[in-house]
C-alpha cells in the first residue's frame, strides 16, 4: 500500500543519522540537520494540460491526506503551514533560510508539518504545485532545523 511505503520511509528518516555535507543518498537529498525526499512523483506529466495536471495533483493531494492522517494518529493534529512567506524571504539576499526549507518552499507551497514526538525532529509533507515543465511530487521533510 502506497500509505504504508510513505510512512516507512519517514520512519526511517526519523531515527537515520544526518549527511555531514549536502547530496544525495540511496534515499534522497539531505544534508546537516535534513533528508528531503520524493515519496512519489508523476513521469512524464510535465507537459501535460492542466485539466490532466489538475486531477493528478488532486491524486497526490489524497497520497498527502492518507499520509497525515496516520502522522496525525501518532503525533497529534498537524500544523497547516504555509511556504509561501519561507519563499519569498529566500529569494532575499540578506536572509539566511535553512536550505531543506528554502528547497522546499521553491516546489510546496503548502505542508502539513509534525513534531515527531521523542526524535527532536521535524515532519513537513506536501504537494508540489502543478507547474508547466515540472513533474507533480509528494514530498517529505525530516529535519532538526525548526521552520524558519
Amino acid at each position: 500500500m502506497t500509505t504504508e511505503r510513505h510512512l516507512a520511509t519517514i520512519d526511517e528518516l526519523c531515527v537515520r543519522d544526518f549527511p555531514a555535507a549536502h547530496g544525495w543518498s540511496d534515499i534522497g537529498a539531505g544534508g546537516p540537520g535534513y533528508h528531503l525526499v520524493v515519496l512519489e512523483t508523476t513521469h512524464g506529466f510535465g507537459t501535460g494540460d492542466q485539466g490532466e495536471r489538475t486531477e493528478i495533483t488532486d491524486q497526490f493531494s489524497a497520497y498527502r491526506e492518507g499520509v497525515a492522517e496516520r502522522l496525525n494518529q501518532r503525533w497529534g493534529e498537524a500544523y497547516p503551514t504555509s511556504l509561501d512567506g519561507v519563499f519569498l524571504r529566500s529569494e532575499d539576499p540578506d536572509e539566511q533560510i535553512p536550505k531543506p526549507w528554502a528547497y522546499l518552499s521553491a516546489y510546496v507551497r503548502y505542508v502539513d508539518l509534525w513534531e515527531a514526538d521523542g526524535t527532536g525532529r521535524w515532519v513537513a509533507v506536501g504537494v508540489s504545485e502543478p507547474r508547466e515543465g515540472l513533474e507533480v511530487q509528494l514530498f517529505a521533510l525530516v529535519t532538526e532545523l525548526a521552520p524558519p
